[in-house]
């Protein structure tokens, strides 16, 4: 790297910077940067093998006659001898799917990828407050991973109990094929996964609240700021309580505790396990589980905000009210778990509770959704890829959002709980929501990661094709999910009342291979951009946020000082503003043809930032 001039205690040094080698530059790298692109070259790997999956198993329902003898070689003997998928392997990539795009892909993916690049750069950090514990999130996310891939390959299958893994399915290994060594592997692989994202959290939330540079008040914060330090919060508190509870069903698996297990019967044989409850596993599971949504979205939510509000020319619309609903959906998170077991035979009251503090969740996510609106009403809109997944991550959380309204009332989620109606909720809501949050990011902020542009034109067909894909797929769900289908089954040829809903299964299952098809223009633009891209300027989007003062930084972000923060991260086509945007570096004292009175207020505080002493921290690089 180059040389850096510091300036400390009134003298000019030179601190040269030695090259790294290869592989702590790139392999066992403490740059957060770096490491945010390990985690997002990461995530696309599990998301390609995630949906193929599913793809797998969409074959098997919209084809249930087919012979599909031809994936023999990749299936080996979980392909029949009449050529169908075995129902044991069938629950297997069920299951498989579910944990990868929700954990690997959704959490990990999304939340490590932009939590890391940003965090720093957009508050004006040198890196996270501990590169080491960064990189040992990484590592240890990576071999969770290799747990769970090596499980694929097991003689008696992977794990399948369904990606809640319920016991007494996922607790007594006798049970079935993949409820041996596959679910033992899929216990501790997740075990490593959430010390990766405890270790992930810890550093974030430090980060965020100690280094954040001169000028740069909590409420100068941009949203996307603000999602993964309420994301990592919610993590810090719930992840812990999934962690006890695998613990828990791996004592009863392999050290004959009863935590979960009572009065079974495997093959007419009674077992001595007396006293557990399997409906303790779900408390503890949905305690993790419902925050995990949110967990997922919000940084998807912050990411949208940034991209509309930057493409919209326009401030984002109630700042404040973003936060606090942002910090509404955080705490009404942990209090709606159970509205996922009201076919439990909980008591009616305590149903009742549930229901109505999932309804009321409805309203802070209402805020975000008609801000998001209000932001766009009117604006110079520009329609990059990343503008328009941020426009369709809106469109996606607003559908899925009015079917929750729907499952949240107890007496019709007793009706459709178990059917694709749930199905096509989630995958709106959650799973095609934040996936769309996480395109959108990528696209915007490629040029930073890189250094290089991708391909507007091929993002924007990669976006329609994604959209109209997604819609074909989870609308007609929705309808057959009302008419009675029950997910997770293996074939629907034996039901009578099923055969008039074929077509519609057949339709799902087109749509479905279209839209991964169509994935393949992401993955092209994506890795040809980072080599082949044209070069991308400094500031392409013309934003605001500190990210963009620095030009494609090494570690440590910016040459020299970091720049102070004079203002809030929205200052769009402000009135009389000389351009259409102005960056959060520009005191107000230089744009008095721009100033409100409260602006003007502000220029003596700007005074106190500059004359405030300088630490090590603001001042040299890494």
């Amino acid at each position: 790297m180059s040389v850096v001039e510091v300036v400390e205690h009134g003298h000019t040094e030179e601190h040269v910077h030695h090259e790294l080698p290869f592989w702590r530059k790139y392999i066992f790298t403490e740059d957060h940067k770096t490491i945010a692109k390990q985690f997002l070259i990461t995530g696309i790997f599990w998301a390609i093998l995630g949906i193929t999956l599913s793809i797998l198993f969409r074959i098997q329902l919209g084809f249930p006659n087919a012979d599909l003898s031809w994936l023999k070689p990749v299936l080996g003997g979980w392909i029949t001898e009449t050529g169908k998928i075995e129902p044991e392997f069938f629950l297997a990539l069920v299951t498989m799917h579910g944990t990868i795009m929700v954990f690997f892909v959704l959490t990990a993916g999304l939340s490590g990828t932009f939590s890391n690049f940003l965090i720093p750069l957009q508050i004006g950090a040198r890196d996270m407050a501990s590169g080491f514990m960064n990189m040992l999130s990484y590592w240890f996310f990576f071999a969770a991973g290799l747990l769970m891939f090596v499980s694929l390959f097991l003689h008696t299958g992977p794990a399948a109990g369904g990606w809640v893994i319920y016991p007494p399915l996922s607790a007594l290994q006798q049970a079935q094929p993949g409820s041996a060594l596959g679910m033992t592997l899929w216990l501790v692989s997740m075990a490593l996964f959430i010390v990766s994202q405890l270790l992930g959290g810890v550093n974030y939330i430090t980060t965020v609240i100690n280094l954040r540079t001169r000028g740069m008040t909590f409420s100068r914060l941009p949203l996307s700021i603000w999602s993964f330090l309420i994301t990592a919060v919610l993590g810090l508190i719930s992840f812990p309580v999934l962690l006890s509870a695998a613990l828990l069903l791996i004592f009863d698996r392999s050290f004959g505790t009863s935590f979960y297990l009572s009065e079974i019967y495997i093959g007419g044989e009674a077992l001595s396990n007396v006293g557990g409850s399997p409906i303790l596993f779900q408390h503890l599971f949905w305690f993790l589980g419902h925050p995990e949504v949110y967990i997922v979205i919000l940084p998807a939510l912050g990411i949208t905000s940034e991209v509309i509000a930057t493409n919209a020319r326009k401030p984002i619309f109630g700042y404040r009210a973003m936060i606090v609903s942002m910090l509404g959906i955080a705490f009404l998170s942990f209090i709606v778990w159970a509205h996922h077991m009201f076919v439990t035979g909980m008591n009616p009251f305590l149903g009742s509770v549930f229901m109505f503090l999932t309804l009321i969740i409805a309203v802070p996510s209402a805020v975000k959704a008609f801000n998001y609106i209000s932001t766009l009403w009117r604006g110079n809109l520009h329609f990059t890829p990343g503008m328009l997944f941020a426009i369709g991550m809106v469109s996606l959380f607003v559908s899925g959002g009015l079917t929750g309204i729907i499952l949240g009332n107890s007496a019709l989620d007793i009706q459709l709980h178990d059917t694709y109606f749930v199905v096509a909720h989630f995958h709106l809501v959650m799973g095609a929501s934040a996936a769309f949050g996480l395109f959108s990011g990528v696209y915007h902020w490629f040029p930073k990661m890189y250094g290089r542009m991708m391909n507007q034109t091929v993002g924007q067909l990669h976006f329609w094709c994604t959209f109209i894909g997604l819609y074909l797929i989870f609308i007609p769900m929705h309808y057959v999910g009302i008419a009675g289908f029950p997910r997770r089954y293996y074939q629907f040829t034996s039901y009578d009342f099923t055969s008039i809903f074929s077509d519609m299964n057949t339709f799902i299952t087109v749509a479905a291979i279209f839209t991964f098809a169509s994935q393949f223009l992401f993955l092209f633009n994506f890795f040809y951009s980072i080599f082949k891209g044209k070069k991308a300027p400094m500031n392409p989007w013309r934003s605001t946020t500190l990210e963009w003062t620095t030009d494609n930084p090494g570690h440590g972000n910016w040459e020299g000082e970091i720049p102070a923060v004079y203002r809030w991260p929205y200052d769009y086509s402000k009135p009389g503003a000389k351009e259409d945007f102005i960056p959060q570096t520009v005191p107000h004292s230089q744009t008095p043809e721009s100033n409100f009175p409260s602006d003007n207020e502000l220029i003596a505080e700007e005074r106190q930032i500059e004359s405030q002493n300088y630490n090590d921290q603001f001042k040299t690089g890494h």
